[in-house]
């Protein structure tokens, strides 16, 4: 999934530029977050934090492997929770045990379904960034 191509640099005149050191490599990007009534309420941070959680067993645990704060993390999943008007982490606290926090139902299936709508819309970029750019080796540019 790398919709990298090479683009060679030409002035408006259509010749080269001086100076250029080959071609351009131009990457086309997308970011996909989900918002609740124009708000952001979750995308690719959150999601990896909750992957965290649910991989550590614990929030603190979770920020450690994340090199974040606790108090970063915990206000992340608040602030998302208190948008969605629902839990996206059931905590135990006490006991020396792990696993203390788990992902409610709620957050596994966000998680889940954010992966695959993320993952399906860097495979629409990749194919439309690939019929509209012109890769190494083409003689014409897309569409002509």
């Amino acid at each position: 999934m790398n919709p990298q191509r090479h683009i060679g640099r030409t002035s408006a005149m259509g010749g080269s530029r001086r100076g250029s050191a080959g071609p351009l490599r131009v990457e086309a990007r997308v970011k996909v977050w989900l918002e609740k009534d124009g708000r952001y309420v979750f995308g690719h941070g959150l999601n990896e934090i909750l992957k965290a959680v649910e991989a550590a067993g614990s929030i603190k645990a979770a920020a450690e492997r994340l090199g974040k704060s606790y108090r970063y993390v915990w206000g992340r999943i608040k602030k998302a929770e208190d948008s969605l008007g629902e839990p996206l982490v059931d905590t135990r606290v006490g006991g020396i045990e792990t696993g203390r926090s788990s992902l409610s139902d709620l957050a596994g299936r966000m998680v889940a379904e954010y992966d695959a709508l993320r993952r399906r819309m860097f495979e629409v970029a990749e194919q439309e960034f690939a019929s509209r750019f012109q890769t190494p080796g083409d003689t014409k540019t897309a569409g002509g």
